[in-house]
């Protein structure tokens, strides 16, 4: 991994046949070493039924989907359709397993890594670096639940494609004066606005992207003031696009009164129950302990630089500003992190791309000013540093993981729970998972008793989310006796008082126990109508 590779105006005069070759290498190879690293590091992945519950219900809409029911009418959800459309797509190519959309996550995740490279690239850096970024983001996805398609995952490539472009353009005003290009801005709009289908958490990082493509330039006198703002509307409408296109066929299908309230209404709802001050500080602590040495290595880079100072014939001056635009970039993507108020573990995956950069210049500079100063050894240094973290990311999730031994030495209960259901009940029976996995649904071939297949939703503290009377729901559910019911005795004081009650009066009356599954928190039982 050379990290002090040669000009490429240099060697384009000394070679330029040789340095077209090497540059259409270093294209493709760049991109498939990321996706080797993404389908090694995220193997394990395959491997359980349930890493998050969120991503089941995308599982569930998207599955529905296909089969002609559309997400936030057949199922409920408080985000935007982008994550279940996405998911529609990987099963229509891949299948319909869990497997599939895992498979999805995994080059959400390569693609996420490259344009991280292509950013990287973009700001100066030496090829080397640009992938020890991308390998680095890669690696530590498989951190604080990011082993699952989360939104967090499946957002991440329009976001870091978005900023890759407008890191290009600040670099092309500060250097040549150039003023921004339509065709750039059109690009990073929709960009942007498929994150925002996505999750509206994406609007920080999609604004901080048109400031860098146009902000520098209208410093230095290359973009008017009226261009200036021309630009900045038609940015927002193009943002806008991908949500009103998709508004637009909700209102052809004769559903948008669902589409407003699921994707604008309820998570404004939700977004009013955030977290306190003292316990959003502990949920941020711990990502940052679990992310420690990308931390600790991006605030090295600024600190060495310090230290032993480094010509700019020597650097080029790209690890300065790779390092000033990560630092803007983190601070958007912890704007992104807190939008919501309630800071769960895999909304922490949204600091990735930005503390992949720093921990790569810290690398560098680790590399190059203490290790092993000499160009060729330095090389070594960083590579061997950039392999040691992402090893180090990889066994922070597998061991814990290989421990329980969940799906590996230990059977999976969620697909234990699947099979006794699918034995206990018809295909496509209506079926209420009351408070377990809803993936459940998906995996087993039935059909949910409700719109609201959320459990936390559903029977849970977040009913209110819905802007409906979630206990009438249940109640409706109940007198409409379902085919089947699974309860998670575990999970079962995580339920609202009023739905237990009717839960146990439902069962006590009209079903038998079919079978019971043990989950690592207790049983989870599968119930059958008697007949």
């Amino acid at each position: 991994m050379d990290i002090a590779e040669p000009s490429p105006t240099a060697t384009a005069s000394r070679d330029p046949e040789g340095a077209r070759r090497r540059s259409a290498a270093s294209a493709v190879l760049a991109p498939l070493i990321l996706l080797a690293a993404a389908l090694a590091l995220r193997g394990l992945g395959f491997v359980p039924a349930v890493i998050d519950t969120d991503e089941g219900l995308y599982i569930l809409q998207a599955r529905t989907w296909l089969r002609g029911g559309w997400p936030l009418v057949a199922v409920w959800d408080m985000h935007p359709v982008g994550a279940p459309a996405l998911l529609t797509l990987a099963m229509a190519v891949f299948g319909e397993g869990v497997g599939a959309v895992r498979l999805f996550g995994a080059l959400a995740v390569a693609l996420t890594g490259w344009a991280l490279h292509g950013a990287a690239r973009a700001a100066g850096a030496p090829w080397g670096v640009a992938l020890g970024a991308g390998l680095l983001y890669v690696a530590h996805s498989v951190l604080l639940g990011g082993l699952a398609t989360n939104t967090e995952i499946l957002l991440a490539p329009f976001v870091v494609a978005a900023m890759a472009i407008g890191i290009r353009g600040a670099v092309q005003a500060l250097d040549r004066d150039a003023a921004p290009r339509w065709r750039d801005l059109v690009v990073m709009g929709l960009l942007a606005g498929m994150a925002l289908t996505v999750k509206p958490v994406a609007v920080p990082e999609g604004s901080l992207a048109f400031l860098l493509l146009t902000l520098p330039a209208w410093w230095r006198g290359a973009l008017p003031m009226g261009r200036g703002l021309a630009m900045a509307v038609a940015y927002a409408g193009l943002c806008a696009t991908p949500t009103a296109l998709f508004a637009l066929a909700y209102a052809v299908h004769g559903a948008f009164d669902a589409f407003l309230d699921g994707s604008f209404l309820a998570p404004l709802r939700y977004g009013g129950e955030r977290l306190d001050a003292g316990t959003a500080a502990w949920q941020v602590g711990t990502a940052m302990l679990v992310l420690a040495w990308p931390f600790v290595l991006a605030v090295l880079a600024p600190l060495l630089a310090r230290w032993r100072r480094r010509t700019e014939a020597e650097e080029g001056g790209w690890a300065r500003r790779l390092g000033g635009i990560g630092a803007l970039w983190l601070v958007a993507a912890s704007l992104a992190v807190a939008m919501p108020g309630m800071y769960f573990e895999h909304y922490f995956l949204i600091w990735l791309p930005p503390l992949a950069l720093l921990a790569a210049c810290g690398a560098w500079r680790l590399a190059t000013c203490c290790i092993a100063p000499p160009p060729p050894r330095a090389g070594l240094a960083f590579a061997l540093l950039i392999g040691a973290l992402s090893l180090d990311a990889w066994l922070g999730d597998a061991v814990p993981r290989m421990q329980r031994g969940v799906g590996l030495r230990e059977p999976d209960p969620v697909r234990g729970v699947v099979a006794a259901l699918a034995d206990a009940v018809p295909r496509g029976a209506p079926v209420l998972v009351a408070n377990y996995h809803p993936v459940v649904y998906a995996l087993a071939d039935v059909a949910p008793a409700t719109r609201y297949a959320f459990p936390a939703q559903l029977t849970g503290r977040y009913g209110a989310v819905a802007g409906i009377d979630m206990d009438a729901e249940v109640a409706r559910v109940l007198a409409s006796r379902p085919v089947g019911i699974v309860v998670d005795r575990g999970w079962w004081t995580s339920m609202r008082p009023t739905v237990r009650t009717m839960i146990e009066d439902a069962l006590a009356q009209d079903y038998d126990l079919a079978a019971t599954v043990m989950e690592e928190r207790g049983p989870v039982e599968v119930w059958r109508r008697r007949h």
